[in-house]
């Protein structure tokens, strides 16, 4: 039992830290769930009879957790409120192998990273980092992350609950196209043919050019990206030239102009670039924001923040 210092309250440990040390949120003492309000939202564990799977949960765990947090700041439904209501689930599964020659195992089922009438549902190997890392370099990706999964695939979760049969729904189209076209028409086609030579001038990345589903999950994740790494550097009280950036998460994000944030974003991308680069790594983030990504970023703002557009 804990005892928080701020408020006197008492909690309890959830039962996938006390049995797997994979979670770290507590329950109140009072309530009669032994998972935490993170945990709950999991329909799917790895086999935990291999004991590798159990770090690779605890990765996925992790990243997960620092998405519904974030989801929380942003005061963006997460659990479902009325029994008609969608709610978020994940299942986080592991390619299904077979001994078919008595020594040697092969994939007999493998599984997609997806986002399906909000159940988000990711492969066990994007938290093998060398997994993870070959994957990248086959879809020629300068960025993949776990947290930039989870991140994605929630993007198509809140399409549909924030844009679809909802008046927004023209000004999406607007920005980001018709999203009525056929997706496995547009898949393929991305898949044999690769993005447009000019995808740069209108996309937040190359796979934001298969189809407006992708082009907004893909807004949708930097959008994240940008609120959450803010406020964290803000917590670390992080300023660059003497320059106090904005906390997206704490400040007033509801009056607050989408602008101040962006160039905000801009200085701390530029300073994480260049640390990087000396230390001999990867950028921390390789994109370039066009006029157009730009406009498609302060139009998830907007939704976000609950203004009108």
């Amino acid at each position: 039992m804990w005892t928080a210092n701020l408020d006197n309250q008492q909690y309890k440990p959830c039962k996938n830290y006390s049995e797997f040390h994979v979670c770290n949120w507590l329950i109140p003492i009072t309530s009669d769930n032994a998972y935490c309000a993170s945990c709950e939202l999991t329909s799917h564990i790895p086999d935990l009879s291999k004991e590798e799977n159990i770090e690779l949960w605890y990765r996925m765990e992790v990243a997960k957790r620092r998405l519904i947090y974030t989801l929380k700041k942003l005061d963006l439904p997460v659990w479902r409120m009325k029994p008609d209501e969608p709610s978020l689930r994940f299942r986080f599964l592991e390619d299904e192998t077979e001994d078919e020659y008595g020594n040697e195992l092969t994939v007999k089922s493998t599984v997609i990273t997806g986002h399906d009438n909000g159940v988000i549902t990711l492969n066990l190997k994007e938290a093998e980092d060398a997994s993870r890392v070959l994957m990248r370099e086959k879809m020629n990706e300068r960025y993949r992350t776990l947290i930039g999964h989870l991140r994605h695939e929630s993007g198509h979760f809140y399409w549909n609950v924030l844009i679809q049969h909802t008046e927004l729904l023209s000004a999406f189209r607007d920005l980001f196209g018709d999203e009525r076209q056929d997706y496995t028409q547009s898949l393929e086609s991305y898949y044999s043919l690769g993005p447009p030579d000019n995808w740069q001038e209108n996309f937040i990345s190359a796979y934001a050019s298969m189809h407006p589903w992708e082009d907004w999950a893909e807004t949708w994740a930097h959008y994240l990206h940008i609120v959450d790494t803010l406020e964290t550097a803000t917590e670390y009280q992080v300023s660059i030239m003497r320059h106090k950036m904005v906390n997206p998460l704490q400040d007033n994000l509801y009056a607050q102009s989408f602008d101040a944030t962006y160039e905000d974003w801009c200085r701390l991308t530029t300073v994480l670039n260049a640390l990087n680069r000396s230390m001999g790594l990867d950028d921390a983030y390789p994109f370039i924001i066009s006029d157009k990504a730009l406009q498609k970023l302060f139009f998830v703002h907007k939704i976000v923040s609950q203004q009108p557009y």
